[in-house]
């Protein structure tokens, strides 16, 4: 077990202890006041956020990852392409090879410029599943952006995993949480997977609660709870299984086949418990979060390997032609989300 993987059980670990939980919880003391500070000086007006001509929503966590933040980011886009207007996402493009200092349009919308590889498996999935959206990446959001708007003519910015970036103005911020994992050992970067303290709810405009499950009783009362406890308005997001497909040829997988499941996401447990439900699993194979795939990770795997969408769209660059994909539904009342 590597260090890094080590330290996400840490995370997610109520009774974390031990010597690199003290150490980290040390470290976690210098990050919460950055953070605090940081948004003291953006909520007193000390530093003033820039705005673009456009209505800007900020979709993002308060944990590291594995939220399930991206297909509502794809959803968001349909529902604005839906009502007749030109969204634009606006990502950093992590894990991609490009240089993250230029604004690069991974796709206008209708064209698709760039592979996986090149643009970073979340925002390449999003180009793929968003006909009708743009979609850029640049770390400096302010620049992409208005880039958007001015070049594209983009009405709707969608920031993915914005949060806790503040240099651009956002008109509507909505959050995300994990209805089973919450929020961890509840401790800050590096102890615990939080990016900011309690204090961020101030800011939060519509908290999500994501179930990914296949029964939401939990979620729905985690909800209501949630809504009374932080006075945030709360809505939920349904994640289910729907299909297993193979990504060449589309092909549906029949339930009970024998599989390995490989995944390079940030909390892989529900993936596998999905699998699990109608597939018998020979082996788990998990990467770091935005692992990049080569041969050799899949050369020495027999038979056939489901993966996550996210996954999907890298290990499709390798030579393989029995390589399935989880199809997730994703059901969210944007109405609801808006109100």
């Amino acid at each position: 077990m590597n260090l890094k993987t080590k330290i996400t059980e840490l995370h997610y670990d109520k009774n974390a202890g031990g010597l690199l939980f003290s150490l980290l919880k040390f470290c976690s003391v210098f990050y919460g006041t950055a953070s605090r500070l940081k948004n003291l000086f953006y909520d007193k007006g000390i530093i003033k956020p820039k705005r673009v001509n456009a209505y800007v929503i900020s979709v993002g966590n308060f944990t590291t990852g594995g939220v399930g933040k991206t297909p509502v980011v794809a959803q968001i886009a349909k529902y604005f392409v839906e009502k007749g207007e030109k969204p634009a996402i606006i990502s950093r493009g992590y894990g991609g090879r490009l240089c993250n200092k230029t604004v690069h349009v991974i796709s206008d919308g209708i064209n698709l410029y760039y592979k996986a590889d090149m643009a970073g498996d979340e925002p390449y999935w999003l180009a793929v599943n968003t006909d009708g959206c743009a979609v850029l990446t640049c770390s400096n959001r302010y620049k992409a952006a208005k880039y958007a708007v001015e070049e594209l003519g983009c009405s709707k910015i969608i920031l993915d995993d914005g949060f806790q970036h503040r240099k651009l103005y956002r008109d509507f911020d909505i959050v995300l949480t994990d209805s089973e994992k919450m929020f961890g050992n509840e401790n800050l970067l590096p102890a615990g997977p939080l990016r900011e303290g309690t204090e961020g709810f101030s800011r939060i405009d519509k908290l999500v609660i994501v179930s990914k499950n296949t029964e939401h009783k939990r979620a729905e009362k985690l909800a209501s709870i949630m809504q009374k406890k932080q006075g945030v308005k709360t809505t939920l997001c349904k994640t289910e299984p729907d299909y297993i497909y193979n990504i060449v040829t589309g092909e549906h997988l029949e339930k009970g086949a024998e599989i390995t499941a490989v995944s390079a996401i940030g909390q892989p447990e529900q993936f596998y418990k999905f699998l699990e439900r109608d597939f018998v699993i020979k082996q788990k194979l998990s990467f770091d979060d935005h692992h990049k795939y080569a041969q050799k990770d899949i050369e020495n795997i027999n038979g056939i390997i489901v993966t996550t969408e996210k996954d999907a769209v890298k290990l499709a660059l390798l030579d393989r032609k029995d390589i399935y994909a989880l199809k997730l539904r994703t059901v969210i009342d944007m109405e609801q989300l808006f109100n």
